[in-house]
């Protein structure tokens, strides 16, 4: 049996990923950070599922992508086959004024994470979750060799991620690769991200508990593709000869504005209506422009995405309706339940894995 160790396993990702583990058959081994308050929402549903009538295999474990010690001792008793390292500060804008912080976490925890595994001998194999953000303003599309040009301590601490990663790689002979993930969304999204604050504060309005849906900017362009599609494309990685460094993406780029006016016209509303500019939300640098050119996992993964904008808004917007116990068009509902099969089915390996 396979064994895998995610950090930032109850983020949006790390949820994915440990279901499509799990129904692999690996023992699946997680990282939490000690709080006063329960955060395991995104997983908890998987104690109650049950594989085959066994006990589900996952194990969390409490530690801090800032402290060495702690993860070279995990990683050492656990004895991972695969290390997915999803932990971030991950908010762009957060970035900006938790820069100290946001680079502790999102950069030099890469470097942890990877000297645990130098320190302490194992064969794992490490999956680096970097960013599209690394690339900043360069020319979109853009590629494996597009140069990085990062516009926030996020995007600068991925992109010293993405370097020792490399480093580590050529220098020390570790399995690492650097899976470049384009902005991909689901209904596990995080609340302040723009995209999961459209369709939630649409479900309130709707609801009465809200007037207006404050924003700031509304024209910058993003590719944004669906959650489950990438966590199965990281996957593929890990499965590889080799490690890679892959742009994965839909290959389609979309502004808020155009979510706005997908989401609101969904329910047949008029999203001007309802939506004022804050200044409080704009960057003090912004990327203007990404979109995925992802020929290269395509051909070398056999992977592509299921999912593109028009649905993922569909299924967004569902499931804060229902969230907030609303009625939906139930379009939405339809795509989630058929995608959600596809890739229960995919997890069981029906899905080809030929290159």
């Amino acid at each position: 049996m396979k064994k895998a160790f995610i950090t930032g396993i109850t983020g949006q990702d790390g949820s994915y990923l440990a279901e499509l583990l799990l129904s692999k058959g690996y023992e699946v081994h997680g990282l939490i950070r000690r709080a006063s308050t329960f955060n395991t929402r995104r997983i908890d549903h998987i104690y109650q599922d049950k594989h085959n009538g066994e006990k589900v295999r996952l194990y969390l474990h409490y530690g801090d992508m800032s402290a060495t010690g702690n993860l070279v001792n995990l990683i050492y008793s656990i004895q991972p086959d695969e290390i997915y390292n999803l932990a971030a500060q991950s908010q762009v804008r957060v970035s900006f004024d938790m820069p100290d912080y946001t680079s502790d976490i999102t950069g030099l925890g890469t470097i942890r994470i990877l000297e645990a595994v130098r320190t302490s001998g194992i064969k794992a194999r490490i999956y680096q979750a970097s960013s599209s953000e690394m690339f900043g303003n360069a020319p979109a599309p853009q590629n494996e060799e597009t140069s990085f040009i990062p516009q926030s301590p996020y995007a600068a601490a991925k992109v010293y991620g993405y370097w020792v990663t490399r480093q580590y790689r050529e220098g020390y002979g570790i399995f690492a690769s650097n899976g470049i993930l384009f902005n991909h969304e689901s209904p596990r999204r995080g609340e302040t991200f723009v995209t999961r604050k459209i369709t939630r504060a649409l479900a309130n309005i709707i609801a009465g508990k809200q007037q207006y849906l404050y924003l700031g900017n509304l024209d910058s362009r993003r590719d944004w593709g669906y959650a489950p599609d990438h966590i199965a494309a990281m996957w593929k990685m890990m499965q590889y000869d080799e490690p890679l460094d892959l742009v994965i993406g839909t290959g389609e780029s979309h502004s808020p504005r155009e979510f706005l006016a997908e989401a609101f016209g969904y329910v047949n509303m008029d999203w001007e209506k309802y939506v004022k500019i804050d200044p409080r939300y704009f960057r003090p640098n912004e990327v203007n422009y990404l979109q995925a050119d992802w020929e290269k996992a395509r051909k070398l993964l056999n992977w592509e995405p299921r999912v593109f904008f028009k649905d993922l808004v569909k299924i967004m917007v569902d499931a804060d309706l229902e969230l907030a116990g609303l009625q939906s068009p139930g379009e939405g509902s339809e795509i989630l339940k058929r995608t959600h099969g596809e890739w229960h089915r995919w997890g069981q390996q029906v899905i080809s894995m030929d290159k």
